[in-house]
């Protein structure tokens, strides 16, 4: 279990500093507990569904889930070499390759996509605590409901307040608590499939299963890949750059492959199971439970989505003191804890679906996210340090904005929200106006309109630009090129 440094505060005060020399006292293997905790959740199990949603047979969707699920992390990983080289918040290290003023762009979709996943986790929770409070006879309405949106956002703000070494201790014990939970589910889980039915989901094609890649792959390591430095500050600069990759790319992989994989069982043995779970996947995934195992399933699947959570909330806050919001750390923290009580409110009492504006909610934030994961990975494999006064000041080596950087994240999103549609028009007509550039692929109702390919277009097309610029460049202060 990480152990917090002696000196280091109830509550943590850094924000988007530099963590110093004698506060780097963590080691690669402690990636796994947060990153774990994070993704333990059965709510991983509802991708199951969600992925063969695309019409692929279970065979085609466990290649796609192991594929898809390791690549995003891997990501993430290399996010993280960021944290180790520069010891400051993502978003800060991110104004390297775009500039002290110019980051604020990619920052405003890393805060929104960082609220977005927060809130949702919030959702989930307190739609299961209805759902079985429910089944289990007592109330389910709007008492329930109210007071489950006010215990999660009030588990999930403290957390977040009391900051990263509360966080890592917090991250380490809900492992242990998820994990043994997660297995005794998946234990009383596994009479329900049907591998008669498993193995009749007929196959679909190389568009249908790339779409399910791009989904698993933006719902799982792309979700969190603006966050992944924060967590790897504190790391030694002497620590290993494949240690980091390794232990960031397995605490977040390993629990979702295996939950990912038997909730594909589970969908394709139940329709009814798989069509439920669009509205309440947590509730849904409890069906299958005896009534005696609904309260610890609860209580063990609200923490593992509070888990999730409180690291988003902790890195939206930093991502907003990144944007020149003058707040202390903590306060940032409570400024989101609002935003994400407020939009837990809405959905669960006034909208009427979840998993439509959701799904078209990470497609939309997914296509900029990925062009900026592109264009960071590239920074990343061209410096091995950072100046960091200069992540600072707007006069220093990074300048006040890199045109060229702003310029290829608005090119790629542009050409890769040219390449998705919103397959769910009904739920989030606003997201109407994308797949423009589908023409010659057959157009919005082509076998290449829900392959999603614009997010792999909008990652490699950056990454490729990026890099080829930092190899040609010959302006260092400008491009940024090792320093």
């Amino acid at each position: 279990m990480p152990k917090a440094p002696e000196s280091a505060p109830l509550i943590e005060t850094a924000g988007l500093d530099v963590i110093a020399e004698s506060a780097r006292t963590a080691r690669p293997r402690d990636l796994f507990w947060p990153w774990f905790a994070a993704n333990v959740s059965v709510f991983s199990m509802s991708y199951g569904s969600f992925v063969l949603g695309f019409g692929i047979s279970f065979a085609q969707a466990t290649i796609v889930t192991v594929v898809g699920v390791i690549v995003s992390f891997a990501l993430c990983g290399l996010i993280a070499l960021a944290g180790k080289r520069g010891s400051a918040p993502t978003m800060t290290l991110s104004r390297a390759p775009f500039g002290v003023i110019g980051n604020r762009v990619p920052g405003v979709i890393s805060w929104l996509t960082s609220i977005g996943w927060e809130t949702s986790l919030a959702i989930t929770a307190v739609l299961a605590t209805a759902t079985i409070f429910e089944r289990l006879g007592w109330s389910g309405g709007v008492t329930t409901k109210l007071v489950a949106t006010v215990v999660v956002a009030a588990l999930i703000v403290a957390a977040s307040v009391l900051g990263y070494h509360t966080i890592m201790r917090l991250q380490s014990l809900l492992t242990w608590v998820t994990g043994i939970v997660t297995i005794g589910y998946l234990a009383l889980a596994l009479p329900h499939i049907d591998l008669s039915a498993v193995g009749a989901v007929p196959a679909g094609g190389a568009t249908q299963m790339l779409g399910a890649l791009v989904m698993v792959m933006t719902g799982f390591g792309l979700g969190w890949i603006n966050i992944a430095a924060d967590w790897s500050r504190y790391q030694r600069r002497d620590a290993s750059d494949a240690a980091i990759v390794g232990w960031n790319t397995f605490g977040g992989a390993v629990a979702p492959i295996v939950l990912v994989i038997v909730g594909l069982m589970l969908a394709a043995s139940d329709p009814v199971l798989a069509e439920n779970i669009g509205g309440d996947p947590i509730g849904a995934l409890a069906g299958v439970l005896p009534t005696w195992a609904l309260v610890p399933f609860l209580v063990t699947a609200i923490l593992a989505l509070v888990s999730g959570a409180v690291l988003g909330i902790y890195s939206s806050g930093l991502t907003l003191l990144s944007l020149g919001v003058k707040l202390s750390r903590p306060a940032a923290a409570g400024v989101d804890g609002v935003i994400l009580t407020a939009g837990t409110l809405y959905v669960v009492f006034v909208a009427q679906d979840f998993l439509g504006p959701f799904q078209s909610f990470l497609i939309t934030l997914g296509v900029p996210l990925a062009s900026w994961a592109g264009i960071m990975i590239a920074d990343i494999a061209f410096r091995r340090s950072y100046r960091e006064a200069d992540l600072f000041d707007s006069r220093g080596a990074y300048g006040t904005a890199n045109v060229g950087a702003l310029l290829t994240l608005v090119a790629a999103s542009l050409v890769g929200w040219g390449l998705v549609v919103n397959t769910f028009a009904a739920d989030a007509a606003w997201n109407n106006w994308q797949g423009y550039l589908l023409g010659p692929l057959g157009g919005r109702e082509g076998d290449w309109a829900y392959s999603n390919i614009g997010v792999l277009v909008a990652l490699v097309a950056s990454f490729a630009v990026t890099a080829i610029v930092r190899v040609t460049s010959r302006n260092i202060a400008r491009y940024g090129v090792s320093e």
